[in-house]
């Protein structure tokens, strides 16, 4: 075969994939709608089932929603015939994908749901089919010329399955207000969150804040280090910071008998802040920079501002952990 054929080849191929995939328009309907809503209520876990081809489309489909926060696994319909069925509570929701909706091994696990009425979102090209018919929601897959020669392996079909999972997806991330800020939350060890993660994200707050006041004795701020395992503690002077006392810092004054010092004395003042806007590779440099391990958090608006507000503390340890180098 002429080579340049394979190229004539795939082009159709594309072509005639392009083509059927426009068929989804007719699945934007009311039922779409109502499985949107369905799995944006979803109490538990919306399990993703499917068998061949379409399993991977679930499995794929399972993977998207929990990237973007919906809880989800995959389950496969053979598995479950053999215990896996346990898995499924009666708070989770199912949904299932079969292009021709007659998979027998789907009988047990939609036997299941309907007896434990648990809800079915079923996802098929025949209205007649035994998923349909199970279904509570019925998503009508319209059919689809295959893209192959002989027209019969799957490859416009699983196409069109997948793109209908990503247009559930992307319907469902508009409903809960996805954002990049969520991604970054549920992608800490991809490149994308790794450049999109900002300290406050990751910085230490509230309650977890070791702070104590200017008055306070060098053993109390030394049990305030131990305690909250940061290194550090904050001196705070009528709900300011005056400064930072570092382990190192009490460690080298109580080892000279110096329980009596003031720690005005010994603590470093005009500690460094950083905005909680800022990204956590800015951080990581000025930690590295400034050769210190702990940087405090402020708000953006309060960033060159002479008496800084306390927010957080974000540490070597935090950033090391989510992979910034």
């Amino acid at each position: 075969m002429n080579k340049n054929n394979y190229i004539k080849l795939a082009k159709q191929s594309a072509s005639k994939q392009i083509f059927e995939l426009k068929k989804i328009n007719k699945v934007f309907n009311k039922s779409f709608i109502k499985a949107v809503e369905s799995i944006y209520q979803c109490k538990g876990k919306v399990i993703c089932a499917g068998v061949g081809k379409s399993g991977l489309i679930a499995r794929k489909v399972s993977a998207t929603l929990s990237s973007v926060g919906i809880s989800s696994f995959f389950l496969s319909p053979s598995e479950a015939n053999h215990g896996d069925l346990g898995q499924i509570d009666k708070k989770d929701l199912l949904l299932v994908f079969s292009y021709s909706g007659n998979t027998t091994e789907l009988t047990s696990i939609l036997k299941y749901a309907n007896r434990f009425n648990i809800k079915v979102i079923g996802v098929a090209s025949k209205k007649e089919s035994l998923l349909i018919k199970a279904s509570d929601i019925k998503i009508l897959i319209p059919s689809v010329k295959e893209a192959d020669p002989t027209g019969m392996v799957p490859t416009s079909s699983t196409s069109i399955t997948l793109l209908l999972g990503d247009c559930l997806a992307v319907a469902l991330m508009s409903k809960i207000k996805f954002s990049k800020e969520r991604f970054k939350v549920f992608h800490p060890g991809g490149n994308i969150g790794q450049t999109l993660l900002l300290v406050k994200d990751i910085m230490v707050s509230g309650s977890r804040i070791p702070k104590i006041k200017i008055t306070s004795s060098l053993k109390e701020a030394s049990n305030k280090i131990t305690k909250y395992k940061l290194g550090l503690a904050i001196i705070m002077k009528k709900k300011l910071v005056a400064g930072i006392l570092t382990d190192g810092d009490a460690r080298r004054s109580l080892r000279y008998n110096l329980k009596s010092q003031n720690l005005k004395r010994i603590m470093t003042s005009n500690p460094v802040f950083i905005s909680e806007n800022s990204t956590a590779s800015k951080a990581l440099s000025i930690m590295n920079k400034k050769k210190i391990t702990s940087l405090l958090v402020t708000t953006e608006k309060n960033i060159n501002s002479k008496n800084k507000k306390l927010i957080g503390i974000v540490h070597i340890h935090s950033i090391l952990q989510f992979g910034i180098k």
